[in-house]
């Protein structure tokens, strides 16, 4: 038997000033890592307009405009909006160097252009069309285009898959070590490697690199989060939740701005991950979870944390407080064969019972679609078109209202119709962008109304889910359910590295499959029984009957 940390809280203050310090100056600002290393690559890997390099035309001293060479060396060709324009990976056969040829090609005067004449893909590399020169990435530094255009793609899936394994095992060392020792272990690993990012001599070290940074990104971002909510009473949780996810927005935010500012990716690497270092000085304000000490019969350890945060708090607590709470426990260690007895719960209890299978498979479907909808809209935000900086801001600003929004609806409406409100507003949003292709304005506006569903959704769904399971299977299914969603990252990009094809339905074919996972989760969302002032399920018994009265009426029913 251990202490409920609850149970002490209204005692030492739920929320007061000593939690208000760790929330505000601790936790939140640990949490700015992860959105940092989980975007960055998309700037660090931008593929600009580029096309064949023609040494003859391009290294001579011959003052040839870029127009020119473009109009008498590269053919035409189909592209994804079904215009015709210049070739990016093929050049005509031809020999620029002789002298009479660029003699007829001058007086020619672009006009060469024709189906008829042989193509070959480039033969001397590439030239890339940056906007400004001091724009360097790895696409332009180690030419991953025409063959090798599938790199970064591949990069951010490999990247994906690091951080499942990563999260899975650290998920074990936070609970096994404690809380602050792996806080510092993730920010250590991931320290080592985004730094030895920016001096990656090959696409192959700078991939490991990235891997090792994956490793740790989902991670480093829960700890914080759940030390956050351990900390605080229960009628202060939604609150700290709600703070984080501000706080997560304005990191995309922030990041916006730093790759806009820092050009070159390699002095972006440094850009955002160097400052991160100052957060080893948390070694000495960090506390360990006390919550978590108790669950582990660490009670002396957790008396100082208590009665430390009591102090800052300005609340008394007598002399001997915790002996009330340390007897119960020793009284019911003495009973050895009847902790023995205990039953344990596995994976399977959430399936053996027809109604709690039912919503295992919703809540983990709908987490599936949340985890990959908001990782797939944020990883689309430079294909838009226009400026990918700007895109990637929006993109942030627009979560931003989500939380104003959703102060009041989850507590009027429940969680039930605001998730599935937020959903089908940001699928619609997103399908309708196939009748408007030709319009970036309009298309960036029905971005970030989907930007805005999702976000609300990425919000409610863990609050739902963790007051849908049952107590005894509560972290169980909280993990399964989380872990599907994080195979969401692993596939998107694989999804949108279709729109590089030249075809008009693949380009927005990302959004399309997007918008129908949100809707179709969205109308999953209404055959959930509503939660809002419920009483939350203890025994698998509760749990199997919570919702079992669902029907067809009741899922319309508002």
């Amino acid at each position: 038997m251990t202490i409920d940390f609850d149970l002490i809280l209204p005692d030492v203050g739920e929320y007061g000033n000593y939690q208000k310090l760790m929330v505000w100056f601790v936790f939140l600002p640990g949490m700015i890592p992860c959105g940092f290393h989980a975007y960055n690559q998309l700037f660090m890997a931008t593929q600009p307009k580029f096309r064949c390099l023609v040494p003859d035309l391009d290294l001579a001293d011959r003052n040839f405009t870029d127009e020119f060479i473009r109009n008498v060396s590269i053919p035409f060709v189909m592209n994804k909006d079904g215009r015709w324009n210049f070739s990016s990976c093929s050049m005509y056969s031809r020999n620029y160097s002789v002298e009479e040829d660029l003699t007829a090609l001058l007086q020619a005067s672009g006009n060469l252009s024709s189906s008829d004449m042989p193509t070959v893909p480039c033969q001397a590399g590439w030239k890339f069309q940056n906007n400004d020169q001091e724009t360097t990435t790895v696409v332009t530094e180690w030419e991953l285009v025409c063959d090798k255009d599938f790199y970064p793609t591949m990069a951010l899936v490999l990247f994906g898959i690091s951080g499942l394994i990563g999260n899975w095992i650290f998920g074990y060392i936070q609970d096994s070590m404690g809380r602050r020792p792996a806080f510092f272990a993730y920010l250590l690993i991931e320290s080592i490697f985004a730094i030895a990012t920016a001096f990656a001599p090959t696409f192959g070290i700078w991939l490991a690199c990235r891997i090792g940074v994956g490793f740790t990104v989902p991670a480093i971002m829960g700890t914080p989060f759940v030390m956050a909510i351990e900390l605080v009473g229960p009628s202060w949780r939604t609150h700290v939740a709600l703070l984080a996810n501000v706080v997560y927005s304005c990191t995309l935010c922030l990041l916006g701005v730093v790759v806009w500012l820092v050009r070159d990716w390699r002095q972006m690497s440094l850009a955002t991950s160097l400052p991160f270092l100052a957060f080893f000085f948390y070694w000495w304000v960090l506390p360990e979870s006390p919550r978590w000490l108790l669950s582990q019969n660490r009670l002396a350890e957790a008396e100082v944390e208590i009665r430390k945060m009591a102090r800052i708090n300005k609340r008394s607590l007598p002399v001997g407080f915790f002996n009330q709470f340390k007897s119960n426990v020793e009284e019911a260690g003495d009973d050895v064969d009847s902790s023995r007895s205990q039953p344990t719960y596995g994976a399977l209890d959430l399936v053996k019972t027809p109604n709690m299978a039912r919503k295992t498979a919703i809540v983990t479907f709908i987490w599936f679609t949340v985890t990959s909808v908001y990782v797939g809209l944020s990883y689309y935000a430079p294909a838009l078109g226009g400026n990918e900086y700007l895109n990637f801001l929006l993109a942030g600003v627009a979560e931003l209202p989500t939380y104003f929004f959703l102060w009041p609806t989850m507590d009027r409406w429940g969680r039930r119709w605001t998730l599935c409100f937020s959903m089908i507003l940001g699928g619609a949003a997103c399908l309708a962008t196939l009748s408007f292709q030709d319009d970036y304005v309009v298309m960036l506006v029905l971005y970030c109304v989907g930007k805005f569903g999702i976000s609300s959704a990425f919000v409610v769904l863990p609050l739902m889910a963790s007051e849908l399971y049952p107590t005894v299977v509560r972290g169980i299914g909280i993990s399964i359910s989380g872990v599907a969603g994080m195979l969401g990252p692993i596939f998107i990009p694989l999804i949108n590295y279709l729109e590089s094809f030249n075809c008009i339905i693949l380009m927005v074919l990302p959004l399309m499959i997007m918008g129908g996972l949100m809707v179709a989760g969205g109308l999953c969302a209404l055959t959930l029984p509503e939660t809002l002032h419920q009483h939350l399920p203890q025994t698998l018994e509760e749990g199997e009957l919570f919702g079992s009265y669902s029907t067809i009426i009741y899922s319309c029913r508002f």
